[in-house]
């Protein structure tokens, strides 16, 4: 590993009971640990419960609130990129997942952002292109290439493992060199001169 790996926040978006998420998760976790060149960290979702309600526009969350939006802003904060393992609800990325997100602005800013998604036939990648919008707003950088897991309960084992490795191995190792290059990229950007927002 580089002396200066890229900080990866890999969000798992799903709050849901019996969500499959954390499956996904854990294979794509194993991923990016055995990529070599990024340091990765889980957030789950369903240990920071923000409320829908948000404080008023520039005001700080209310203390009951606080605790939890300080512990989730500091990890964002100090990650240089993101990947989000999202399923896919009517056409979109889950409520939980989009409330995180409007939850912060800063901590999005000028940082790439790789997406995992999964779901039924078309695989989450509505959701995927949902986030994709929402993301732009927030200056942040979504990278091309996708993993897609389509009817995704039959593509995993017990174990988490994938049945049939071959196309998602590829396609999460071209994800991660995207992920790396752009966080790189951006982190040095960044370091040079302030994004203007």
């Amino acid at each position: 590993m580089p002396d200066n790996p890229i900080k990866l926040a890999l969000i798992i978006g799903s709050v849901r009971g019996g969500r499959f998420g954390p499956v996904v998760a854990k294979w794509f976790t194993e991923q990016a640990r055995s990529h070599g060149e990024v340091e990765v960290e889980v957030i789950d979702l369903a240990d920071y419960p923000l409320p829908l309600e948000m404080p008023p526009y520039g005001e700080l969350p209310p203390p009951e609130v606080g605790a939890v939006w300080a512990k989730l802003s500091a990890k964002l904060t100090a990650a240089d990129a993101f990947v989000m393992v999202t399923p896919e609800y009517n056409h979109a990325a889950p409520a939980s997942l989009k409330n995180a997100i409007d939850w912060f602005k800063q901590e999005w800013v000028a940082k790439p952002v790789g997406i995992v998604s999964y779901g039924g036939v078309g695989g989450g990648l509505r959701a995927a292109e949902n986030l994709r919008l929402i993301l732009a707003e927030l200056h942040a950088h979504t990278v091309r290439d996708t993993v897609s897991f389509h009817n995704s309960w039959g593509d995993f084992l017990k174990d988490g493992a994938v049945i049939s490795p071959e196309g998602s191995d590829a396609a999460a190792k071209s994800l991660l060199d995207q992920v790396v290059w752009w966080g790189r990229a951006l982190r040095e950007a960044r370091e040079k001169r302030p994004y203007l927002t």
